[in-house]
């Protein structure tokens, strides 16, 4: 009999029914010395697969535990390879079932386990190997291993065996480990004991598996060693990867970017991290170009800085506005949701790493400096350059609201500023040429000084060329931005204020996904990456930046992929909150309109996050879509229930934002026919929905409303000829209780007597629901047990009825003791 037909044959057979007293006249420990020793294999195996029964059987007895310990670390030397095998996949087993009931259990854990886990991480046997990397990641993903052991027992072993003269598969599964546990382990661990290893790895010559898990797995290195160590240690060798001469290990190079600049500070971010990925979205190979543009996205994104989006992650995750940031930083002016957060998606990176310079609390600090090198005072020529005639006011107002990283005019405008006094700003920014916003500040100022060169007319007022430089940054050109390099223009004035952001070569490739051509040469679901990365990288350029991509929207807003139309409007939401409430209703509502019409894979995104979008909008233009709503009850797909689930699940959030004299006269009669819908879970959700409108008409004064209202769902649903109707009756009176939708003595007047008289229903499941709501909910209210309550000795009387009603199940939730944890009725509906 073989060892996987035992166990499969014989799962209802313990295991250790080996330690049971036969004719061997042996203690317990006697007959499992026996078995863990025997000359049979197949009796090892039993003895190996029941350990964790075995020293159940013995934990009582501390000397008998120590006994089954050393057996176990003997066994662990078996010459059988299966039984290696077996005996290791019970380690994590028995890790914590040591865990749980030895006080001891670190000191038995390390002195017995710990070793055998390490030394098969250097078996010959292939299998015992896979099973001791499996086990150790389940140890270090439950927290069983202590530091002290993974620094002076298990990463030494796989220092060992990644040393240049190990052997081939060896090194190439320990690489592979290495990076697995790397994210398991403390920063100071990994960075004084992993991290030269690991360097020297990402360099091996011989072996190009090796590089390629390095380079699959260079982003965690980075996330945890930190900034100071990524920029010294590990980017020389991420530029070595990303030009190496194989394209997968570059694949996994533009893979992992966004990982890799996240980890790095600004400056390193755009002078260095910009170039090399122009290179890998310009290679010769379509995979890794493919990779790049996949990443480009998310790349950007990492440049978003709070001080400059006007927005900020909260802790959870919600992006929100920004308003009295610090005295260096304010809000965008004009643009405030203070009351609205919104929940970013995966391509709008999380940036903590790099905001932290930002988040604060001495209101002196300033970002500026933290992390540039101190630049000379110019307040004094930049006052000169942007000195103006009294005649210029009104446009010194629109200055002094411009956000930051746009490019202030009276740089670009010649005739405010003469040529000295430019050069004078040149000489004293010049030192400082190392630093990539100065860069881009030179780059404007020695366009203007060209400029001031130039004549102009005597009369002061400027020609066509000297207005470019002011306007043309309103309305950038996507296809002069695609087909312009960036070193062409260091001689013209920049044509929109995003270089103070991110390298015009990163938007302008972002900007060419949407190009037909890239999709045939690179990816044919290259439109889907751009829409889906599209928030993050709004929200890096920030609103005063939104015209560069505006065209780019409108584009992918009308691909003829649903595909890419449906990753926009599951986002829409988001977009919204990055560029407020003017942006949104010039440029966003029309396209919202247009996926209200789509095709139900597109409408279902904006379903999805309706209250979300609505409630960004101003009051009127939210209320244009009252009258639209009824239009998600119409889908292509009659049994496309879940759409109709989702919508009511939207109206419960909806109410609150329209009026209550609008949400009975358009949600009401949505809800009522959402309520008869043909799929139970739709009605279910909408008799909740019903609950919340009921509770609005009342909250808010309209208790006329609220009683046609009631009048309305007796007869719809008390009355009704079939017996679901009536069920949602009793749980809709229920719900309305528990929630205090409405004062007791309106409900009693109006709701209460319907209720009782289903008390004799002759349906089961009816009555179920209205003793589960008499003796649960009712009968608790004070209102019901104050002396004199006219309702009361009724009440009682019904629920006496119902616990001897024929039923079982009426009998049982009539009679439940209401402070009891409540029964599932679900399967009764």
């Amino acid at each position: 009999v073989g060892f996987d037909d035992y166990g499969s044959e014989c799962d209802g057979i313990r295991i250790t029914a080996f330690l049971d007293a036969g004719q061997d006249n042996l203690t317990p420990l006697g007959r499992l010395e026996k078995y863990a020793f025997s000359e049979n294999v197949f009796n090892r195996q039993i003895v190996a697969r029941g350990l964790l029964d075995v020293l159940r059987e013995f934990s009582d007895n501390e000397n008998d535990f120590i006994s089954v310990m050393e057996t176990v670390a003997r066994m662990s030397e078996d010459g059988e390879p299966t039984v290696r095998a077996e005996l290791m996949e019970q380690v994590p087993n028995i890790a914590m079932f040591l865990h749980e009931s030895r006080p001891n259990f670190p000191a038995a854990f390390s002195r017995y386990l710990v070793p055998i886990v390490v030394r098969y991480l250097t078996d010959p046997n292939n299998q015992v190997r896979k099973t001791s990397q499996a086990a150790l990641l389940v140890l270090l993903e439950q927290g069983l291993l202590s530091k002290a052991d993974m620094e002076t027992k298990v990463c030494p072993v796989l220092l060992e065996l990644t040393e240049p003269s190990s052997d081939d598969d060896y090194k190439i599964e320990a690489v592979a480990i290495m990076c697995k546990v790397v994210t398991m382990l403390s920063k100071d661990t990994v960075e004084h004991l992993l991290l030269p290893r690991f360097c020297d790895l990402c360099s091996d010559a011989r072996l190009f598996q090796v590089r390629k898990v390095c380079a699959a797995n260079f982003g965690e290195f980075c996330s945890i060693v930190g900034q100071e160590a990524t920029e010294k240690l590990l980017m020389p060798k991420f530029f070595d990867l990303c030009s190496d001469s194989l394209w997968g290990i570059r694949k996994a190079c533009a893979e992992c970017f966004m990982m890799v600049s996240n980890s790095t500070s600004p400056e390193v971010r755009r002078a260095k991290l910009s170039p090399l990925f122009i290179s890998l979205i310009s290679d010769q190979s379509r995979w890794v170009r493919q990779a790049a543009f996949q990443s480009l996205g998310r790349f950007i994104s990492t440049f978003a800085n709070p001080s400059s989006t006007g927005l900020h992650f909260t802790e959870d995750g919600a992006l929100e506005e920004m308003n009295n940031f610090d005295d260096n930083h304010s809000s965008l002016p004009g643009e405030n949701h203070s009351g609205f957060s919104s929940r970013v998606s995966d391509s709008s990176t999380n940036n903590t790493k790099n905001t932290k310079d930002t988040e604060h609390c001495d209101e002196n600090f300033n970002s500026f400096h933290y992390w540039r090198s101190p630049l000379p005072d110019i307040s004094g020529e930049l006052e000169i350059l942007s000195s103006q005639k009294p005649s210029d006011v009104a446009e010194d107002e629109e200055e002094k609201e411009e956000p930051q990283n746009s490019i202030p005019d009276s740089m670009c405008s010649p005739g405010k500023a003469t040529s000295d006094q430019i050069q004078k700003v040149l000489d004293c920014l010049q030192p400082h040429m190392d630093d990539p916003d100065v860069q881009a500040q030179v780059q404007v100022l020695s366009a203007a000084l060209k400029a001031a060169q130039l004549d102009s007319p005597t009369d002061g007022t400027k020609t066509q060329e000297e207005q470019q430089p002011e306007n043309v940054g309103d309305s950038p050109s996507v296809e002069k931005t695609q087909t312009e390099p960036l070193d062409d223009r260091a001689d013209s004035p920049p044509d929109s204020p995003v270089l103070n952001v991110i390298p015009q070569q990163l938007l302008d490739q972002y900007l060419s996904m949407t190009d037909p051509a890239r999709a045939q040469t690179v990816d044919t679901e290259i439109a889907k990456h751009c829409a889906f990365s599209l928030p993050g990288v709004a929200l890096t350029l920030g609103r005063q930046n939104w015209h560069c991509l505006k065209d780019t929207y409108e584009t992918l807003a009308s691909d003829v992929q649903w595909k890419v139309r449906r990753t926009l409007a599951f986002s829409i939401h988001e977009l919204a909150v990055i560029l407020g409430d003017q942006l949104t209703a010039a440029d966003l509502v029309p396209i919202f309109n247009g996926f209200l019409k789509d095709l139900d894979e597109v409408r279902i995104g904006v379903l999805k996050h309706l209250y979300d979008f609505l409630k960004l909008l101003h009051a009127d233009k939210r209320r244009e879509y009252l009258y639209q709503l009824q239009e998600f009850m119409v889908t292509d797909n009659s049994r496309n229930w879940r759409f109709r689930y989702e919508l009511a699940e939207q109206l419960i959030l909806i109410i609150e934002l329209y009026s209550h004299y609008d949400v009975y006269d358009y949600l009401r009669q949505i809800a009522l026919t959402l309520c008869s819908d043909k799929v139970s879970e739709v009605r279910w959700i909408s008799y909740k929905l019903v609950v919340e409108i009921l509770q609005k008409l009342y909250t808010c004064g309209s208790d006329d409303l609220g009683l046609n209202f009631i009048n309305e769902l007796t007869v719809r649903f008390c009355h009704c000829p079939k017996w679901v109707g009536r069920q949602a009756f009793a749980f809709i009176c229920q719900a309305v209780v528990e929630e205090d939708c409405m004062p007791m003595d309106q409900f009693s007047q109006h709701l209460l007597p319907s209720l009782l008289s289903l008390s004799s229903d002759p349906v089961a499941n009816v009555r179920v629901l209205v003793a589960k709501a008499l003796r649960q909910s009712i009968m608790e209210k004070a209102y019901f047990k104050e002396p004199g309550c006219a309702y009361s000795e009724e009440l009682e009387e019904t629920v006496m009825a119902l616990q001897s009603d024929k039923d079982r199940d009426v009998r049982f939730f009539a009679s439940m003791d209401p402070n009891k944890s409540l029964m599932d009725t679900a399967p009764l509906i």
